[in-house]
């Protein structure tokens, strides 16, 4: 016979009580490994937007071949390229990709090398204001070394 005691009551409202505060345990912060041109300022103002989104960034300084030849060791593409890299879980992470951008990319894990904002363009992270952002697009890099539209944004309403 299957009789709810008092006991089993008072459990259950103790438990459904406490998974509110489970669901607000703190989220471990995915690492994320980023060689920065030395000297760089807009380097240092992404891996900043990196921490203020809750990644933990380890950062290095490499100068001229040694930062290239980190890049074409991790598969970017040279028409690709920006002043940082990041390596995060098995992608690389290459200019100023926002942090939604690889937050996305760890949540789909799509069977890429990673994402590249070629160059610097204005209003993305660490190069300006948002609100004087230049239109740009976040690109997906496969394996092959073609690549499609991951994200795109807007240039800022004028």
């Amino acid at each position: 016979m299957n009789l709810i005691t008092r006991r089993f009551v008072l459990f259950a409202a103790a438990a459904v009580t406490a998974l509110p505060a489970f669901g607000q345990l703190p989220v471990v912060s995915t690492t994320i490994h980023v060689v920065e041109g030395r000297g760089c300022e807009c380097c240092r103002q992404w891996t900043k937007h990196l921490q203020n989104a809750g990644f933990q960034v380890t950062r290095e300084e490499r100068f001229g071949t040694l930062l290239m030849q980190h890049k074409i060791d991790l598969g970017v593409p040279i028409d690709m390229t920006s002043c940082h890299t990041g390596s995060v879980e098995g992608y690389f992470v290459e200019g100023h990709v926002p942090a939604t951008d690889i937050r996305k990319l760890l949540q789909e894990r799509p069977d890429a090398l990673g994402l590249a904002v070629p160059g610097m363009p204005y209003g993305s992270p660490g190069m300006g204001p948002e609100s004087h952002r230049e239109a740009y697009d976040v690109l997906l890099v496969l394996k092959d070394g073609s690549h499609t539209i991951f994200n795109r944004y807007a240039a800022a309403p004028a």
